[in-house]
């Protein structure tokens, strides 16, 4: 059986913070706010993954009510993600996943993105797709108040 789901996240900037998007801290005048390292790229991704599994979405295994997990790094949401669809029976296949930013520009750092997300999921490099937008100076995103991105995976049942 081969499953899909879909993930949204968005956070508002924050000055003070590291700007974290799919594990890399990416240069910028400020970060992203949130309970977590606010990594809106894992979030969206994690949140895919969730989804295609039919599980509840990382709020339910990470609520911002929980202070042990204050700060906590996103791809350690990632790992949980893989080891949730290891626990159901089902590979991850792939994931793909666009960031929707006026600034800054992330594509030169999308190889190195993949290869944090890969490692986190279990999966290859080339299983994982990172691609940015801007949205057209529109909404809370083109006044550059905060990042959204999309994301969607596919998991299959492992052969028992």
């Amino acid at each position: 059986m081969i499953r899909t789901g879909i993930g949204y996240d968005v956070h508002p900037f924050q000055d003070g913070r590291p700007l974290i998007l799919g594990g890399v801290e990416i240069p910028h005048t400020r970060g992203l706010k949130g309970h977590s390292d606010a990594d809106v790229l894992c979030h969206a991704i994690a949140d895919a993954v969730l989804g295609a599994l039919g599980l509840p979405d990382i709020g339910f295994y990470f609520p911002p009510s929980d202070m042990s997990i204050e700060g906590i790094c996103s791809l350690r949401i990632l790992e949980k993600c893989a080891a949730l669809a290891a626990q159901q029976g089902y590979a991850i296949q792939n994931v793909d996943s666009s960031l929707i930013a006026e600034a800054p520009r992330v594509m030169k750092h999308a190889p190195l993105m993949k290869e944090k997300i890969a490692a986190a999921l279990n999966i290859q490099p080339g299983q994982v797709g990172v691609k940015a937008t801007t949205n057209e100076r529109l909404g809370f995103v083109g006044r550059e108040e905060g990042i959204a991105a999309m994301a969607v995976a596919c998991v299959a049942r492992l052969a028992s």
